[in-house]
Protein backbone atom coordinates (compact mmCIF):
# COMPACT_ATOMS: atom_id res chain seq x y z
CA UNK A 1 0.00 0.00 0.00
CA UNK A 2 1.60 3.36 -1.08
CA UNK A 3 2.08 6.01 1.56
CA UNK A 4 -0.80 8.27 0.23
CA UNK A 5 -3.43 5.20 0.36
CA UNK A 6 -2.51 4.59 3.51
CA UNK A 7 -2.89 8.33 5.13
CA UNK A 8 -5.99 8.55 3.21
CA UNK A 9 -7.43 5.09 4.77
CA UNK A 10 -6.60 6.42 8.14
CA UNK A 11 -8.30 10.00 7.19
CA UNK A 12 -11.48 8.40 6.02
CA UNK A 13 -11.75 6.76 9.69
CA UNK A 14 -10.77 9.49 11.97
CA UNK A 15 -8.76 12.40 12.65
CA UNK A 16 -5.08 12.38 12.17
CA UNK A 17 -2.40 13.49 14.70
CA UNK A 18 0.77 14.31 12.80
CA UNK A 19 3.93 15.19 15.23
CA UNK A 20 6.69 17.56 13.35
CA UNK A 21 9.58 15.83 12.24
CA UNK A 22 12.88 17.41 11.68
CA UNK A 23 15.55 14.13 10.53
CA UNK A 24 15.22 10.72 10.56
CA UNK A 25 15.70 9.88 13.82
CA UNK A 26 12.74 12.29 15.05
CA UNK A 27 10.54 10.55 12.59
CA UNK A 28 11.77 7.02 14.47
CA UNK A 29 10.68 8.42 17.43
CA UNK A 30 7.51 9.67 16.77
CA UNK A 31 6.49 6.70 14.68
CA UNK A 32 7.91 4.06 17.92
CA UNK A 33 5.87 6.32 20.40
CA UNK A 34 2.65 5.37 18.28
CA UNK A 35 2.03 8.33 15.79
CA UNK A 36 0.17 6.88 12.72
CA UNK A 37 1.59 9.37 10.68
CA UNK A 38 4.34 12.40 10.73
CA UNK A 39 4.76 15.74 9.37
CA UNK A 40 7.77 17.21 8.11
CA UNK A 41 8.16 20.93 8.95
CA UNK A 42 9.55 23.16 6.36
CA UNK A 43 10.85 25.50 9.28
CA UNK A 44 12.72 22.25 11.02
CA UNK A 45 14.50 21.88 8.03
CA UNK A 46 15.89 25.16 7.20
CA UNK A 47 16.46 26.34 10.67
CA UNK A 48 18.36 22.71 11.41
CA UNK A 49 20.20 22.58 7.95
CA UNK A 50 20.93 26.48 7.60
CA UNK A 51 20.25 27.50 11.14
CA UNK A 52 18.43 29.94 9.20
CA UNK A 53 14.89 31.03 8.79
CA UNK A 54 11.87 29.96 7.32
CA UNK A 55 11.54 32.28 3.91
CA UNK A 56 12.05 29.78 1.72
CA UNK A 57 15.62 29.29 1.60
CA UNK A 58 16.04 25.57 0.76
CA UNK A 59 16.27 24.44 -3.06
CA UNK A 60 13.68 22.10 -4.07
CA UNK A 61 16.10 19.09 -4.87
CA UNK A 62 17.79 19.96 -0.93
CA UNK A 63 13.54 19.19 0.23
CA UNK A 64 13.04 16.03 -1.83
CA UNK A 65 16.60 15.02 -0.53
CA UNK A 66 15.96 15.54 3.00
CA UNK A 67 12.31 14.11 2.61
CA UNK A 68 13.48 10.78 1.15
CA UNK A 69 15.81 10.53 4.22
CA UNK A 70 12.98 10.51 6.75
CA UNK A 71 10.14 8.59 4.76
CA UNK A 72 13.00 5.79 4.68
CA UNK A 73 13.13 5.37 8.40
CA UNK A 74 9.96 4.94 9.17
CA UNK A 75 6.75 2.74 8.05
CA UNK A 76 4.13 5.82 8.68
CA UNK A 77 3.39 8.04 5.90
CA UNK A 78 4.42 11.39 5.65
CA UNK A 79 3.00 14.91 4.68
CA UNK A 80 5.68 17.40 3.60
CA UNK A 81 5.67 21.36 3.62
CA UNK A 82 6.43 22.13 -0.12
CA UNK A 83 6.17 26.12 0.63
CA UNK A 84 5.13 27.77 -2.06
CA UNK A 85 5.64 24.94 -5.01
CA UNK A 86 9.60 26.20 -5.67
CA UNK A 87 8.11 28.38 -8.15
CA UNK A 88 5.34 28.78 -11.10
CA UNK A 89 3.30 26.00 -12.13
CA UNK A 90 5.95 24.64 -14.07
CA UNK A 91 8.12 24.17 -11.29
CA UNK A 92 5.32 22.70 -9.48
CA UNK A 93 4.94 20.07 -12.37
CA UNK A 94 8.89 19.13 -11.81
CA UNK A 95 8.71 19.26 -7.81
CA UNK A 96 5.27 16.82 -7.75
CA UNK A 97 7.25 13.40 -9.14
CA UNK A 98 10.10 14.07 -7.21
CA UNK A 99 8.32 14.12 -3.69
CA UNK A 100 6.35 11.04 -5.30
CA UNK A 101 10.01 9.28 -5.25
CA UNK A 102 10.75 10.69 -1.92
CA UNK A 103 8.32 8.06 -0.84
CA UNK A 104 5.84 11.12 0.76
CA UNK A 105 1.89 10.45 1.10
CA UNK A 106 1.41 13.78 0.36
CA UNK A 107 2.38 17.49 0.35
CA UNK A 108 1.00 21.21 0.92
CA UNK A 109 1.59 24.29 -1.03
CA UNK A 110 0.66 27.97 -0.44
CA UNK A 111 -1.04 30.62 -1.68
CA UNK A 112 1.85 33.39 -0.45
CA UNK A 113 3.75 35.27 -2.43
CA UNK A 114 7.64 34.05 -2.26
CA UNK A 115 10.05 34.59 -0.41
CA UNK A 116 7.11 33.49 2.04
CA UNK A 117 7.23 34.39 5.74
CA UNK A 118 5.86 31.93 8.65
CA UNK A 119 2.50 32.23 8.73
CA UNK A 120 1.63 33.03 11.87
CA UNK A 121 4.22 36.42 11.25
CA UNK A 122 2.94 40.03 10.18
CA UNK A 123 3.42 41.18 6.83
CA UNK A 124 2.44 38.07 4.53
CA UNK A 125 0.67 38.46 0.98
CA UNK A 126 -0.83 36.44 -0.97
CA UNK A 127 -1.00 35.44 -4.74
CA UNK A 128 -3.99 35.96 -6.70
CA UNK A 129 -7.04 33.40 -6.17
CA UNK A 130 -6.15 31.94 -10.11
CA UNK A 131 -2.75 31.86 -9.77
CA UNK A 132 -3.24 29.36 -7.08
CA UNK A 133 -5.48 27.54 -8.85
CA UNK A 134 -2.94 27.02 -11.48
CA UNK A 135 -0.68 25.77 -9.35
CA UNK A 136 -2.84 23.05 -7.38
CA UNK A 137 -4.05 21.95 -10.87
CA UNK A 138 -0.34 21.39 -12.34
CA UNK A 139 0.32 19.19 -8.77
CA UNK A 140 -2.78 17.19 -9.51
CA UNK A 141 -1.93 16.78 -13.23
CA UNK A 142 2.09 16.30 -12.37
CA UNK A 143 0.99 13.30 -10.10
CA UNK A 144 1.35 9.42 -11.10
CA UNK A 145 -0.14 7.88 -8.16
CA UNK A 146 -3.63 9.48 -7.65
CA UNK A 147 -3.56 8.80 -3.82
CA UNK A 148 -0.79 11.29 -3.50
CA UNK A 149 -2.22 14.20 -1.48
CA UNK A 150 -2.19 17.51 -2.47
CA UNK A 151 -3.13 19.53 0.19
CA UNK A 152 -3.85 24.04 -0.53
CA UNK A 153 -2.66 25.99 1.83
CA UNK A 154 -4.37 29.59 2.33
CA UNK A 155 -2.67 32.65 3.94
CA UNK A 156 -5.44 34.94 3.42
CA UNK A 157 -7.27 35.23 6.79
CA UNK A 158 -4.47 37.50 8.11
CA UNK A 159 -4.30 39.44 4.59
CA UNK A 160 -7.98 39.30 3.46
CA UNK A 161 -9.52 37.75 6.10
CA UNK A 162 -12.02 35.04 7.45
CA UNK A 163 -14.71 34.90 4.87
CA UNK A 164 -11.97 35.11 1.98
CA UNK A 165 -10.13 32.96 3.18
CA UNK A 166 -13.31 30.39 3.30
CA UNK A 167 -13.90 31.26 -0.35
CA UNK A 168 -10.48 30.67 -1.29
CA UNK A 169 -10.62 26.95 0.23
CA UNK A 170 -13.56 26.16 -1.73
CA UNK A 171 -11.93 27.19 -4.99
CA UNK A 172 -9.13 25.62 -4.27
CA UNK A 173 -10.82 22.62 -3.91
CA UNK A 174 -12.80 22.95 -6.73
CA UNK A 175 -9.56 23.13 -8.64
CA UNK A 176 -9.16 19.66 -6.96
CA UNK A 177 -7.06 19.85 -4.15
CA UNK A 178 -7.64 16.88 -1.90
CA UNK A 179 -7.69 18.84 1.51
CA UNK A 180 -7.58 22.69 3.20
CA UNK A 181 -4.85 24.03 5.16
CA UNK A 182 -5.80 27.02 6.83
CA UNK A 183 -3.07 29.13 8.00
CA UNK A 184 -3.51 31.47 11.46
CA UNK A 185 -7.04 31.24 12.43
CA UNK A 186 -7.56 33.18 15.62
CA UNK A 187 -10.73 31.22 17.41
CA UNK A 188 -12.59 28.53 18.32
CA UNK A 189 -15.16 30.37 16.23
CA UNK A 190 -12.98 30.40 13.35
CA UNK A 191 -12.15 26.75 13.02
CA UNK A 192 -16.02 25.46 13.06
CA UNK A 193 -16.84 28.20 10.53
CA UNK A 194 -14.37 27.15 8.15
CA UNK A 195 -15.76 23.31 8.60
CA UNK A 196 -19.31 24.70 8.16
CA UNK A 197 -18.52 26.71 5.31
CA UNK A 198 -15.77 24.16 3.77
CA UNK A 199 -17.02 21.03 3.53
CA UNK A 200 -13.84 18.91 2.11
CA UNK A 201 -11.19 17.37 4.18
CA UNK A 202 -9.21 20.11 6.78
CA UNK A 203 -5.84 20.54 8.39
CA UNK A 204 -5.51 22.69 11.04
CA UNK A 205 -2.22 23.23 12.72
CA UNK A 206 -1.59 23.78 16.14
CA UNK A 207 2.03 25.41 16.40
CA UNK A 208 2.97 27.39 19.47
CA UNK A 209 3.41 31.27 19.99
CA UNK A 210 1.40 32.34 16.88
CA UNK A 211 -1.71 33.47 16.53
CA UNK A 212 -3.82 30.47 17.18
CA UNK A 213 -4.79 30.01 20.83
CA UNK A 214 -3.81 26.49 22.09
CA UNK A 215 -6.67 23.98 21.56
CA UNK A 216 -6.81 20.44 22.38
CA UNK A 217 -7.33 17.58 19.80
CA UNK A 218 -10.56 17.06 20.99
CA UNK A 219 -11.93 20.42 19.94
CA UNK A 220 -10.72 20.07 16.51
CA UNK A 221 -11.44 16.16 16.39
CA UNK A 222 -15.82 17.57 17.35
CA UNK A 223 -15.18 19.91 14.79
CA UNK A 224 -14.98 17.46 11.81
CA UNK A 225 -11.02 18.61 10.98
CA UNK A 226 -9.20 15.10 9.45
CA UNK A 227 -5.26 16.54 9.73
CA UNK A 228 -3.76 18.21 12.61
CA UNK A 229 -0.79 19.05 12.72
CA UNK A 230 2.28 20.09 15.33
CA UNK A 231 5.26 21.14 13.15
CA UNK A 232 7.65 22.46 15.46
CA UNK A 233 7.03 21.07 19.11
CA UNK A 234 9.65 18.27 19.26
CA UNK A 235 12.32 21.10 17.51
CA UNK A 236 11.33 23.55 20.27
CA UNK A 237 11.52 21.40 22.77
CA UNK A 238 15.15 20.14 21.48
CA UNK A 239 16.76 23.14 21.20
CA UNK A 240 15.86 23.93 25.08
CA UNK A 241 17.36 20.26 25.82
CA UNK A 242 20.59 20.80 23.52
CA UNK A 243 21.29 24.34 24.68
CA UNK A 244 20.85 23.40 28.44
CA UNK A 245 22.85 21.04 28.05
CA UNK A 246 25.71 23.05 26.18
CA UNK A 247 25.22 25.43 29.30
CA UNK A 248 26.03 22.72 32.09
CA UNK A 249 29.05 21.27 30.13
CA UNK A 250 30.72 25.02 29.68
CA UNK A 251 29.35 25.50 33.21
CA UNK A 252 30.31 22.65 34.93
CA UNK A 253 32.73 20.96 33.11
CA UNK A 254 31.33 17.51 32.96
CA UNK A 255 27.80 15.68 32.35
CA UNK A 256 27.26 14.09 35.34
CA UNK A 257 24.16 15.84 36.40
CA UNK A 258 23.17 15.31 33.07
CA UNK A 259 23.49 10.96 33.22
CA UNK A 260 19.79 10.64 34.67
CA UNK A 261 17.74 12.49 31.86
CA UNK A 262 19.82 11.34 28.82
CA UNK A 263 19.37 8.75 26.46
CA UNK A 264 21.67 6.04 27.02
CA UNK A 265 23.92 4.17 24.66
CA UNK A 266 21.38 1.19 24.57
CA UNK A 267 18.04 2.97 24.13
CA UNK A 268 19.69 4.98 21.09
CA UNK A 269 20.56 1.80 19.27
CA UNK A 270 17.31 0.75 20.08
CA UNK A 271 15.33 3.49 18.51
CA UNK A 272 18.10 3.49 15.07
CA UNK A 273 17.61 -0.22 14.91
CA UNK A 274 20.97 -1.45 15.51
CA UNK A 275 21.10 -4.91 16.03
CA UNK A 276 18.99 -4.82 12.58
CA UNK A 277 21.96 -3.76 10.69
CA UNK A 278 24.43 -5.72 12.32
CA UNK A 279 22.13 -8.84 11.97
CA UNK A 280 21.78 -7.77 8.00
CA UNK A 281 25.25 -7.69 7.86
CA UNK A 282 26.29 -11.09 9.62
CA UNK A 283 23.49 -12.73 7.59
CA UNK A 284 25.05 -11.40 4.24
CA UNK A 285 29.03 -12.11 5.56
CA UNK A 286 27.26 -15.99 6.03
CA UNK A 287 25.45 -16.31 2.23
CA UNK A 288 28.92 -15.07 1.15
CA UNK A 289 31.10 -17.59 3.09
CA UNK A 290 28.40 -19.97 1.41
CA UNK A 291 28.83 -19.43 -1.78
CA UNK A 292 32.48 -19.43 -1.63
CA UNK A 293 32.85 -22.81 -0.14
CA UNK A 294 30.82 -23.62 -2.64
CA UNK A 295 33.12 -22.55 -4.89
CA UNK A 296 36.33 -23.66 -3.38
CA UNK A 297 34.41 -27.49 -3.21
CA UNK A 298 33.69 -27.46 -6.76
CA UNK A 299 35.22 -29.15 -10.09
CA UNK A 300 38.37 -26.83 -10.99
Amino acid sequence: MGAGTQLRKLMADHMVVLPGVFNAISAQLAEQKGAEAIYISGAGLVNGMLGAPDIGLLSLGEVAWLAGYITQAVQIPAILDADTGFGESVNIRRAIPLFERAGLAGIHIEDQVFPKRCGHLEGKQVISSQAMLEKIKAATDARTDPDFLIIARTDARAVEGLQAAIERANLYAQAGADAIFTEALENEDEFRRFAQECPVPLLANMTEFGKTPILPASFFREAGYRLLIYPMTAFRMMMTAVSKTYQTLLEEGSQTSLLPEMTTRQQLYQVIGYDRWTAADEQAAREAQALWDHHLSGPA
